[in-house]
């Protein structure tokens, strides 16, 4: 299970404190996939963040008993200077995997052919993010958290990616982080939509996305 505890999240800027997340609560059991509907800016990215531990709320708390991925699109864990196999190496060690067995997987997957041995510095954005969602798929977490990596590459790599993610890995955790709503209601089971820093949460999808509709249009 993950909860989400009374998360508040606020930045200083040059106008003062910008809250962008309000007493969010929300939980999530193994197996459930939610969907967390905003317009862009509306705080998505922000919230998967903080879920990965890639950021600290300013108050609240996350209460985690399973595994859970970085957010797929998210980069930035990686070393720049290190080449992208040495990344998987450092990656693995850290979650218990051998690089060796892992490698084949991932050279397929993220196919970067020569690049895999150049330093992450040479890629392009779309390139590290398609190295990143390899290795999670070869450390296999027990939640996932999807923020558009979907929309990654060509038509083609995605495809590959809804097959591994929501088909083959079916009965795993996931949040899904978008502003389609369409993607969302193909995909969840439940989910919440983000308005103004508040989170609302319905056990329904369609309630969700009419919900999203009637706000998005304020």
């Amino acid at each position: 299970m993950i909860r989400l505890v009374d998360i508040n999240k606020s930045y200083q800027t040059r106008r003062g404190q910008n809250h962008v997340l309000r007493d969010v609560n929300l939980t999530l059991e193994m197996g459930q996939k939610i969907g967390i509907l905003g317009r862009n800016g509306a705080g998505k990215t922000t919230l998967i963040r903080i879920l990965g531990g890639v950021e600290k709320p300013t108050s609240g708390r996350v209460e985690r008993d399973m595994t859970i991925s970085w957010p797929l699109a998210f980069s930035g864990a990686f070393q720049q200077s290190l080449t992208g196999y040495d990344n998987l190496k450092f990656i693995c060690r850290i979650y218990g995997k051998d690089p060796e067995e892992a490698l084949p997987a991932v050279e397929d997957f993220a196919e970067l052919g020569r690049y895999m041995r150049e330093p992450l510095k040479t890629y392009s954005a779309g390139m590290r993010a398609r190295l990143g969602f390899a290795i999670s798929l070869v450390v296999d977490f027990d939640c996932f958290l999807i923020d558009e990596v979907v929309a990654v590459g060509d038509q083609r790599f995605q495809d590959r990616c809804r097959e591994e993610l929501l088909v083959k890995r079916a009965d795993r955790a996931m949040f899904l982080v978008s502003h389609n709503p369409g993607f969302i209601r193909e995909n969840c089971d439940r989910a919440a939509v983000l308005t103004n820093g508040t989170l609302v949460y319905f056990d329904d999808v369609n309630e969700a996305y009419h919900h999203y509709q009637a706000h998005s249009l304020e």
